[in-house]
């Protein structure tokens, strides 16, 4: 997908607003049903270690909504700098700052401006200082070779661009960096009918 046509234009638009209002309602009502696993129960099931969940401030934790565990390979060290690309309300952000420690920085990135506010919030509450930006994942709001390794936990399946996104990723990262996704894949064609449900693109 390197351009988007005439068509699929004000469906990006569509998209992106279904996107921020759903993971803003998992944000603010994270009691609520919702048709993906979230919360302690969905980290639980891809393996954060019970004690980054019992050390996390409760709302970053039950506002938790990614699809797997990118900290199982990430390996990242002390000093580090770490990218979250579509932080949240901060949860994988907050265990990056452990990792990486207070030499390290973590600088999160969000298309919803209120999550990264939520975001800050909940890692001023631990002590650690966190940054987050709010931007697109198609123009990452960051320097070239600005970072040594990026996280990212169920966010880009939701672009329209993802060849862009990578592009991206690629020019933020210094030379040698690493990258750890966890993300939905799908092994075959989509119908257009889901292809045209922002609903659907969003979760």
């Amino acid at each position: 997908m390197t351009s988007l046509t005439t068509d699929q234009a004000p469906l990006e638009a569509v998209l992106k607003d279904e996107i921020i209002r759903m993971y803003q309602e998992v944000a603010d009502k994270p009691e609520g049903t919702f048709h993906f696993y979230h919360g302690r129960e969905a980290a639980e099931l891809f393996g954060y270690a019970p004690e980054w969940l019992d050390r996390a401030p409760s709302g970053a934790v039950a506002s938790f909504a990614g699809v797997g565990n990118p900290h199982h390979r990430s390996n990242l060290q002390p000093g580090e700098t770490v990218l979250d690309l579509g932080s949240g309300a901060g949860l994988d952000a907050l265990i990056a700052g452990w990792q990486v420690g207070p030499a390290g920085r973590v600088i999160g990135v969000d298309l919803n401006p209120a999550m990264c506010v939520k975001a800050q919030a909940h890692a001023s509450t631990t002590g650690m200082r966190m940054e987050c930006r709010q931007g697109p994942m198609e123009n990452i709001p960051l320097p070239d070779a600005s970072v040594d390794v990026l996280i990212s936990n169920g966010v880009i399946n939701l672009s329209f661009r993802k060849r862009r996104v990578i592009e991206e990723i690629f020019r933020v990262l210094r030379q040698g960096g690493r990258i750890s996704i966890t993300d939905i894949v799908s092994a075959k064609q989509l119908s257009q009918s889901i292809v045209n449900d922002p609903k659907l693109w969003a979760s």
